[in-house]
């Protein structure tokens, strides 16, 4: 049995407290197929919680890895860590 095609992962940080002090989200990994896999296998075993949005990937898959993301991306991530927050209960835990 074929084991269905991933079409790739990220991996984003905002971290605004110390040590990181991101001003704003970073792309910290980006991958295909195993790469993705072990991005995805990764935050698995982090406690990372994991967003399937096809077209914020399709988004976020062209910049370059350890650069903040753009502006005209900041409403759609901050949308997305705001769900993923509220879902695992860490609003309180980013002053949220």
């Amino acid at each position: 049995m074929a084991r269905p095609t991933r079409t790739g992962a990220v991996a984003l940080r905002y971290h605004p407290q110390a040590p990181y002090l991101d001003l704003a989200p970073r792309l910290v990994a980006k991958g295909e197929g195993l790469l993705a896999d072990r991005i995805l296998l990764l935050a698995r075993q982090n406690g990372i919680p994991i967003e399937r949005d096809p077209n914020l990937l399709a988004a976020l898959q062209p910049l370059e890895v350890d650069r903040v993301l753009p502006p005209e991306l900041f409403k759609a991530v901050a949308i997305m860590l705001a769900a993923l927050y509220r879902a695992n209960g860490m609003a309180a835990r980013f002053g949220a």
